[in-house]
C-alpha cells in the first residue's frame, strides 16, 4: 500500500521482494468513529446489554441463595424447607440460559445488517475513488479489509461490546456482594483486581500492534492467491509455480509467526490470569476459612463467598479475551476508515455546469501538463490539440510517452495538473463525472471483462440496450460469429476476466461495448479508444475498421496507434515524444517530413517509408 492514500502498514524490501513491517499510524478513535453507524440499531444492542446484564445477575443471586440454603435448610437439617431456595436457584439459573438464548437472538439480524451496510459503504467509496487512489491498493489488501475486518467488527459489536460492559458491571456488583458477605473476602479479591487491570492494560498494547500486523500480512496473502489465480497461464507458461509456491509459503510462515505470537500474548495474559484468580481463591479460602474457625463467618457465608469468588474467575479472565477481540476489532475499524478516509482525488464541481445542448463533439487539450500521483516528474508537457466534431485522430509514441494517460485524462480517471481538457468548448472538470462519462466511450488495450455474459458485458454502460444494437456492435467489432458459436451465445458466461476467451475475443468484447450505439448521442459522441485492435490479426483489423468507421460516423474519436495501418486509418496523427507533441498531420505525410514519426512506424528513411506509405495505400 502506497502511503499516499493510507497509512504506511507494510514495506516491500525492492532486491529480496521480502515484506517488512514498519509502524502504523493508528486512526484516532476507530471504534469511537463507528458510533454513528451503529446508532440506528442503538435499541437492540442496549437490549442486547440488559440482557448480558440480566444473565450476569442471575448467576451471582445464586451464590446468595446457596448461603441461604446452607445456614438455613441445611444446617438446621430441614429437607422440606430446600424446596423454595432450591427452585430459586433453578429459577435463576433458567432465567441466565433464557437471556442469554434470547440476547442471541434479537442480536444477530442487526449484527449482520451493520455488517452489510459497512461493506456497502466501503464497496461505494472504492466506487467513487480515483484510478489514481486505486493504483495504491492491493486487491487482497481490499479483500480482507470487506470480507475478514468487517466480519470481526459484525462479532465485537453483536458479543464483544455488550459482553465486555456486562462483564465491567458484574465485576463490581460482585465485588460489592462480596464485602457485602465478607469485607475480608471482598479486599482480599479487590487486591487480586488490581494487577489484573495493569497486565490487561500492557496487554491490550502489545496485543493491538500484533494483531494489526498479522491483519495486513493476512491481506498480502491474499494478494498472493488472487494474483497466483489470475495470472496461472503465466506461472505454467514459464515454469515458475514452484518459485510463486515458495513465495506463498514464506508469506504464510510470516502470518503463522504473527499469529503465534498473538497466542504467545494471550497465553501469557491467560496463564497470569488463571494464576492470579487462583491465588485470589486460595487467600479467599483462607481468609474465610481462618474467619470460620474463630466464629467470625458461618458455613453459608464461606460458601457463598468462595463460590461468588469462583465466579468472578470467568469475568475477570473473560477480560483478557474480550480485551484480544476488542483489539483485533479496533485494528478492523482502523483498515477500514483509512479506506474511507482516502480523499477523492476527482469529485464533481459544487455547480457543475449542465453538458452543451445541443452537443458537439469537440475534444480540446489546452496546454496540458500531467504527473502521476507520486510521481517526481511530468508525464505530459504543455500538449495542446485539438479534435474537431467527427474527427478521428491518433496519438503515436514510444512506450513510456504518455499516450494511455493523455487518453485517461479525457473521461476523468486522472485530473490533468496543468492545463484543461475541454468538451465542446466545457473543462470536463466542470462537468459531473456521470454526465461526462455517459459522453465517452472508452475502450482498451488491455481488455477488462467481468464474470458475468456476454451480453451483460457488452451492455455495461447502457443495461437497456436492445438486441439490435447488441448485435450490430458485435458486427462492428466483429465478434458476432465467434460469440454465436458460445455454447449459450450471448448469454454465455466468460468466467473471471473472461479468461475462458483468447486475448483477440475478448479485446473485440471490449471495443464492441465501446461503440454501442448511444442513440442520445449520435453526433457528439466522444470515442476514446487505447490501441484496442493490438491483439487482432491483420485480416480480422482491416475488417474491424472498415466497419468502425461507418458506426463511428459523426462520432469524435481519440485513439492510440501502434500499426501503420491503424494510424493511416485516422484522419491525422499526433506524435507524442517524451511528453510533447512534435508533429501532428496525415500519416502520408508524416512519413516523409517527420523522422521521428517514420522511426516509430518500422522505418528511418526516406526508403522505408515510401514502402510503408505504399502499403497503406494498396490496403486503402
Amino acid at each position: 500500500m502506497k502511503g499516499r492514500t493510507l497509512s504506511v502498514a507494510l514495506a516491500v524490501d525492492p532486491v529480496t521482494a521480502e515484506t517488512e513491517f514498519v509502524e502504523t499510524v493508528p486512526v484516532p478513535g476507530a471504534l469511537r468513529r463507528m458510533g454513528p453507524l451503529v446508532r440506528p440499531y442503538r435499541h437492540i444492542f442496549l437490549g442486547a446489554l440488559l440482557l448480558s446484564g440480566v444473565g450476569m445477575v442471575c448467576d451471582i443471586l445464586t451464590p446468595v441463595l446457596t448461603a441461604a440454603i446452607v445456614d438455613g435448610p441445611i444446617a438446621h437439617r430441614d429437607a422440606g424447607a430446600l424446596a423454595l431456595p432450591v427452585s430459586g436457584v433453578a429459577v435463576l439459573a433458567g432465567c441466565s440460559a433464557v437471556s442469554s438464548w434470547w440476547r442471541r437472538r434479537i442480536i444477530a439480524a442487526p449484527a449482520a445488517e451493520l455488517e452489510v451496510g459497512l461493506r456497502a459503504k466501503l464497496f461505494r467509496r472504492l466506487q467513487v475513488l480515483s484510478v489514481g487512489a486505486h493504483d495504491g491498493l492491493e486487491s487482497g489488501q481490499l479483500t480482507s479489509r470487506a470480507v475478514t475486518d468487517l466480519s470481526m467488527l459484525r462479532r465485537f459489536f453483536a458479543f464483544g461490546a455488550p459482553t465486555l460492559l456486562a462483564l465491567g458491571a458484574t465485576v463490581i456488583l460482585g465485588v460489592l456482594v462480596l464485602f457485602l458477605f465478607s469485607w475480608q473476602i471482598g479486599v482480599v479479591e479487590s487486591l487480586v483486581a488490581v494487577p489484573l487491570v495493569a497486565l490487561a492494560t500492557r496487554f491490550e498494547k502489545s496485543y493491538g500492534r500484533a494483531a494489526r500486523r498479522a491483519q495486513d500480512k493476512s491481506g498480502d496473502l491474499a494478494t498472493i492467491v488472487e494474483e497466483s489465480a489470475q495470472g496461472i497461464r503465466v506461472l505454467k507458461a514459464f515454469g515458475r509455480g514452484p518459485w510463486f509456491g515458495r513465495r506463498f509459503e514464506r508469506e504464510a510462515e510470516a502470518l503463522r509467526g504473527l499469529q503465534l505470537e498473538i497466542t504467545g500474548l494471550a497465553a501469557r495474559l491467560w496463564t497470569a490470569l488463571n494464576l492470579l484468580s487462583a491465588l485470589g481463591i486460595a487467600a479467599a479460602l483462607a481468609v474465610g476459612g481462618y474467619l470460620e474457625t474463630r466464629h467470625q463467618m458461618t458455613i453459608g457465608t464461606l460458601v457463598a463467598g468462595i463460590t461468588l469468588a469462583t465466579f468472578l474467575q470467568w469475568p475477570i479472565m473473560g477480560f483478557g479475551f474480550l480485551l484480544a477481540e476488542m483489539n483485533q476489532a479496533r485494528a478492523a475499524a482502523e483498515r477500514y476508515w483509512e479506506i474511507i478516509d482516502t480523499p477523492l482525488d476527482i469529485e464533481d464541481p459544487e455547480r457543475p455546469v449542465p453538458p452543451p445542448a445541443p452537443l458537439r463533439g469537440e475534444l480540446r487539450f489546452e496546454n496540458v501538463s500531467f504527473c502521476f500521483p507520486d510521481a517526481d516528474y511530468e508525464l505530459l508537457k504543455d500538449v495542446s490539440l485539438a479534435l474537431r466534431p467527427g474527427e478521428i485522430v491518433a496519438v503515436v509514441g514510444a512506450t513510456g510517452s504518455g499516450k494511455s494517460a493523455l487518453l485517461a485524462l479525457v473521461p476523468r480517471l486522472y485530473d490533468v495538473t496543468g492545463g484543461a481538457v475541454t468538451v465542446a468548448g466545457v473543462d470536463v472538470r466542470s462537468l459531473r463525472t456521470a454526465e461526462l462519462r455517459g459522453l465517452v466511450s472508452v475502450a482498451f488495450e488491455e481488455p477488462v471483462l467481468f464474470s458475468a455474459s456476454v451480453r451483460e458485458n457488452i451492455t455495461l454502460g447502457f443495461p437497456d440496450a436492445d438486441a439490435d444494437r447488441v448485435r450490430t456492435a458485435l458486427e462492428v467489432a466483429q465478434a458476432a460469429d465467434f460469440v454465436a458459436d458460445l455454447p449459450w451465445g450471448l448469454n454465455t458466461r466468460i468466467g473471471e476476466q473472461g479468461l475462458s476467451l483468447s486475448g483477440g475475443q475478448r479485446q473485440r468484447l471490449a471495443l464492441a461495448r465501446a461503440v454501442l450505439d448511444r442513440s442520445k448521442h449520435t453526433d457528439g459522441h466522444i470515442v476514446v479508444l487505447d490501441d484496442p485492435l493490438s491483439a487482432l490479426d491483420v485480416t480480422t483489423e482491416e475488417q474491424v475498421q472498415r466497419r468502425l468507421r461507418t458506426a463511428l460516423d459523426g462520432a469524435t474519436v481519440l485513439l492510440v496507434a501502434h500499426r501503420p495501418s491503424t494510424a493511416a486509418w485516422a484522419d491525422r496523427v499526433a506524435v507524442l515524444d517524451e511528453g510533447r507533441i512534435i508533429a501532428d498531420g496525415p500519416h502520408e505525410q508524416l512519413l516523409q517530413t517527420c523522422p521521428r514519426y517514420r522511426e516509430l512506424m518500422g522505418g528511418t528513411d526516406e526508403d522505408s517509408a515510401a514502402t510503408a506509405l505504399t502499403e497503406v495505400v494498396s490496403r486503402t
